[in-house]
């Protein structure tokens, strides 16, 4: 604490007036040196006119300073800049007394007094030396008192280069963190053994326990502009087993005013380490699409529907309703769309298996595009539940796909998932029966309306995600639970995903469905070991993971393409269309008529059975309905 206000003490009573006030008091010792220097340091002369000449001179020099502005550097992080300051405003006095003395010598207005011309010239030298040594041993006392009274920060930064360069620069600059850089870190030879700004750069194979501990390492600031998602990974997961914490420096594109600032380099997050580009979109036709429309979004209060709704919200359109059932959820994003003062929306509590009350919110606002978000998604819950499942799944969206028909809208887009791939369970199936319901639709004669289902993998930080499972099991001390070693999945962000639903509604004829090349699967036990390092822990020692074993309905891998499906490309490398399998349409869509019928009996052997013959590629796995898979073969 002590040592807390010490420093507190310097920065806030350490200020430019001060500053100022100790330059104009070395100008005057520097005044006396200098007369000093011109007799020899003896005191053959007349000590008498100093009265009157140093508060001249004084005088001149706080003008002079107030002109040029040389006191506002910050005296501790002195660099060049603060030096010329200096060399600038001594200069400036040393005019100002030269043209004062000649002036005065050739009008005698003041014939008593006069400065030698030699002393202004000596004064001069003797004080641009002063000035600028004072400030850089302030600068070095400052470095000295506060290595010994704060906790210093020991970083090595990952990159040699320009961006590595500039991490320095801002470390430097940082005046709430006491930043030591201890070295560079760069895998080019011609680098190794050089130095910058004395420091030494070392090559990264030198990376080990025992250097992080002799140098007594605290982080490790990867600051390399444009990484490879692989070379990242590797790194973080090479580094974090150091038991040192990992941050990054942020893309260019996202500095200041094209400045990076020290509290800019952030701590490596688990959405960095998902081994693949994030993808971007820059698309201006969805301004297009979207600008002067009235837009509904379902599930709006979900992690993807206030996404999509925040995304939204920075467009033009004629109306925005947001509409959900959760009350509260609800409520927060109306109150966070109000806070930042987005133009007209309108939020509304409803539930999507309502035909009766969504018809009157049609009827009333009549959307020309309509975003469908709301579904249950929890594979365990849904499995207990298929009458739920079916109700919401399937029967919500057959409500609002249906009304879109009926009011004309320009535009359906369903928000589905790669669990409605080669189903395993009553969440992926009634998905499944959904998005083929929308294929029903989008090949039925007269139709006007433009479907589109946009597929993606699990989302990091959604709701009931894996990410804030970890997350708090961490908080609690863990374990970390992981219901099978093997386990993959696809992982992108919410804004990515949310991006890719806007972009949907702007692409194609209807009837796509648009997936991601979401890169390679990642294994839920890496992510859940890198989570506990990334929290500054170890595995096993702090923290285990405990395999639960899968749960129902769940499979080892997710797939993106069902059998019979492949892909074809769009203007976007990372976007493809699926060709959707054949549908028997007349069988299916009557089939689903029959189950949304059925489902209301609560039989839920009997719902799931329909399902099963609706998708036959829908195998459940480790469920209470594997027993349907062989009556229906049989």
């Amino acid at each position: 604490m002590i040592k807390y206000l010490f420093l507190k003490i310097v920065d806030r009573y350490a200020s430019k007036w001060v500053v100022l006030t100790i330059d104009v008091i070395l100008i005057g010792i520097s005044f006396v040196l200098a007369y000093a220097v011109k007799f020899n340091a003896s005191l053959n002369f007349d000590v008498e006119n100093l009265y009157i000449q140093i508060p001249f001179v004084c005088i001149v020099a706080l003008f002079s300073f107030l002109i040029v502005g040389s006191y506002r550097g910050i005296i501790r992080h002195t660099g060049s800049r603060d030096a010329f300051n200096v060399f600038v405003g001594v200069s400036l006095l040393a005019m100002i007394n030269m043209s004062v003395i000649l002036i005065n010598t050739s009008f005698k207005l003041f014939p008593s007094f006069t400065i030698p011309k030699s002393v202004i010239i000596i004064h001069y030298l003797i004080s641009v030396l002063i000035l600028v040594i004072s400030r850089y041993v302030f600068k070095a006392f400052f470095e000295i008192i506060s290595s010994e009274l704060s906790h210093v920060t020991n970083v090595l930064i990952y990159g040699a280069g320009d961006s590595g360069l500039i991490t320095y620069g801002a470390l430097n600059r940082d005046t709430k963190n006491n930043y030591q850089v201890i070295g560079f870190i760069d895998d080019d030879v011609k680098k190794i053994g050089k130095k910058i700004n004395r420091i030494k750069i070392y090559n990264g194979s030198r990376l080990n326990k025992h250097f992080i501990t002799k140098k007594e390492i605290d982080e490790i600031i990867i600051s390399i502009q444009n990484i490879k998602s692989e070379k990242l990974l590797y790194l973080t997961d090479r580094l974090l087993s150091l038991g040192v914490k990992i941050k990054i420096v942020p893309p260019l594109s996202k500095w200041i005013d094209g400045d990076l600032e020290a509290n800019q380099i952030k701590q490596v997050k688990i959405e960095d380490l998902l081994n693949r580009k994030p993808i971007s979109i820059d698309n201006p036709i969805v301004k297009r699409e979207v600008n002067n429309k009235v837009i509904l979004v379902t599930g709006a209060a979900g992690s993807i529907g206030s996404e999509i709704s925040r995304q939204l919200s920075n467009y033009k359109y004629k109306q925005l309703i947001l509409l959900d059932q959760s009350e509260s959820a609800l409520y927060d994003l109306q109150q966070e769309l109000r806070q930042k003062e987005r133009q007209s929306f309108t939020a509304i509590v409803a539930d999507v298996r309502d035909k009766i009350r969504m018809n009157g919110i049609f009827e009333k606002y009549k959307p020309q595009k309509v975003f469908h978000a709301a579904a249950y998604k929890h594979v365990p819950l849904m499995e207990m539940s298929p009458y739920e499942a079916v109700k919401i799944n399937i029967g919500g969206t057959k409500n609002i796909a249906d009304l879109s028909l009926k009011y004309k809208v320009e535009r359906f887009v369903m928000v589905s998932t790669d669990k409605a791939v080669n189903p395993t369970n009553v969440m992926g199936a009634t998905k499944r029966v959904a998005e083929m319901y929308i294929s029903c639709l989008s090949n039925s004669q007269g139709n006007t309306t433009k479907f589109t289902t946009t597929r993606f993998g699990n989302v990091l930080g959604s709701n009931g995600s894996v990410i804030p499972l970890f997350k708090k099991q961490i908080e609690n001390g863990g374990p970390l639970t992981v219901t099978h070693k093997d386990i993959t999945r696809y992982f992108m962000t919410i804004p990515e995903a949310c991006r890719l639903v806007l972009e949907a509604g702007t692409m194609g004829n209807g009837g796509e469905i648009y997936i991601f090349d979401m890169g390679q699967s990642v294994k839920i036990f890496n992510i859940a070991k890198r989570m506990i390092f990334l929290s500054g822990l170890r595995y096993p020692e702090d923290i285990d993971i405990k395999i639960t074993g899968l749960r129902p309905g769940e499979k080892l891998y997710e797939e993106l393409l069902a059998n019979g499906e492949n892909t074809t490309p769009t203007y976007h490398e990372k976007i493809m269309i699926a060709k959707n399998q054949k549908i028997a349409y007349d069988f299916v869509y009557k089939k689903i008529e029959e189950l949304c019928s059925t489902n209301k009996q609560h039989d839920n052997q009997k719902t799931v059975h329909l399902i099963k013959q609706i998708v036959p590629e829908y195998k459940s796995n480790n469920s209470i309905y594997e027993k349907l898979d062989s009556s229906i073969q049989n």
